[in-house]
């Protein structure tokens, strides 16, 4: 199923804002899946401090970029009469990093939910660039209540 989604559309299905969206696009979906972009702005301020004069993406920011993607999901598979909640990270089964992260490179990601039960989504999700594979990460999403203001 081909579903580009625009910036506005991400925005409305996540709450995170600038400077920590991590997801710039959704270049296709499906039932259980869903594949996203992201351009590593050369002049994020980790790259300050991240081996100055030779910047690398910590790998949080990675697995942080697919807990984003993979929400965007779970908002898309709970529909409208699901429980209300907002998807957080419950775990991390497995992470394996292959490859360096650059200022300026593009991160293509595929999510794959692979089990469910009662508000937990777990996935498998694969992060590569151009020249090759970058991560494989295991995790658990859940739904949380979302705080009361009053």
């Amino acid at each position: 199923m081909d579903c580009k989604a625009s910036k506005q559309e991400i925005l409305e299905r996540l709450p995170h804002r600038d400077p920590f969206l991590l997801v710039d696009a959704i270049t296709e979906q499906g039932e259980d899946w869903i594949e996203t972009e992201w351009h590593v702005p050369e002049d994020m301020d980790v790259f300050r401090g991240h081996y100055p004069g030779n910047p690398v993406l910590p790998g949080v920011l990675i697995s942080e970029h697919c807990f984003q993607s993979a929400a965007l999901l779970v908002g898309q598979l709970t529909g409208p009469d699901a429980a209300p909640g907002i998807p957080v990270l419950t775990r991390i089964e497995d992470a394996r990093f292959r490859r360096l992260v650059r200022p300026g490179q593009t991160l293509h990601t595929k999510v794959q939910q692979t089990e469910s039960l009662a508000n937990a989504r777990w996935f498998i999700a694969k992060v590569t660039i151009p020249e090759g594979k970058v991560a494989r990460l295991q995790f658990v999403l859940a739904l949380a209540e979302e705080p009361t203001h009053g």
